[in-house]
């Protein structure tokens, strides 16, 4: 398993050299919108405009499909079971209704995992102190839990290998599958609850946090390219929500 693994973007694509909180912010910006529609073109011209952002990510698509096909996979299995399970009526508004919580959901991971595969965490941690005057504590700790990430990659595979020596398989049942896989996750879980505890401890014996005058070695600052991004996304959710209102698709999701 190497979801967890980084993938490195070129570094000299256009995602790549953005301030990472242009970055969140513009994520955000679609985020919001995507939480706001319950119609199927808005979300449908966002991942136009995602699809436009993975090109200029500095991320091959096949390597980036190969690391998100899980969010695919949820995406259209909670489009499906909207369908299926969604009280029955005329018309067909299920299968709409389906497709739009799906084309959503899929459009908010995509916009997420843009900003996230697209940004250096140290450049993210720096960023978050210089831009948005965050704490230390509260950058620097972020910065340690994506650091993290990658370990948990090999202690999941070491989890796996290790009933697989021992002769524990689902043996084709679902139910054993996912009580295996949820012994896995409790067992991570607890682990990284252990070594997280512990760096903590570390970090605040090595002075993390105790002086408010940290100072910063990689200066980041919003270039005009930055707030590009920025307005380049507001353009495409306005668009977005736009086109939905001409068309009068447009539906408020708690309307």
């Amino acid at each position: 398993m190497r979801l967890f693994t980084p993938l490195r973007p070129a570094p000299d694509a256009v995602l790549a050299r953005a301030n990472p909180v242009a970055k969140v912010i513009a994520a955000a910006i679609l985020m919001t919108v995507l939480f706001l529609s319950a119609d199927p073109l808005t979300p449908a011209l966002v991942l136009v405009g995602l699809a436009v952002a993975v090109a200029v990510s500095g991320l091959a698509p096949g390597k980036l499909l190969s690391r998100s096909w899980p969010l695919l996979v949820a995406a259209a299995s909670v489009g499906v079971l909207n369908v299926v399970f969604a009280p029955a009526t005329a018309g067909g508004p299920n299968l709409v209704g389906g497709l739009a919580l799906g084309l959503r959901l899929l459009g908010i991971a995509l916009a997420g995992l843009l900003a996230v595969v697209t940004t250096d965490p140290t450049r993210l941690a720096d960023a978050l102190q210089q831009q948005w005057r965050l704490s230390p504590r509260v950058a620097v700790g972020a910065l340690a839990a994506v650091r993290l990430l990658p370990i948990m990659a090999v202690e999941w595979q070491i989890l796996a290998l290790a009933r697989r020596a021992r002769g524990v398989s689902a043996g084709g049942s679902l139910i054993a599958a996912a009580r295996i896989g949820f012994g896995m996750v409790l067992t991570l879980l607890v682990g990284a609850v252990r070594r997280g505890t512990r760096l903590a401890t570390a970090m605040e014996a090595r002075g993390f946090g105790a002086l408010p005058c940290r100072t910063i070695a990689r200066p980041e600052q919003m270039a005009g390219a930055d707030w590009w991004l920025i307005v380049a996304t507001g353009t495409l959710a306005a668009g977005a929500l736009g086109a939905s209102l001409f068309v009068g698709s447009w539906r408020f999701i708690f309307g």
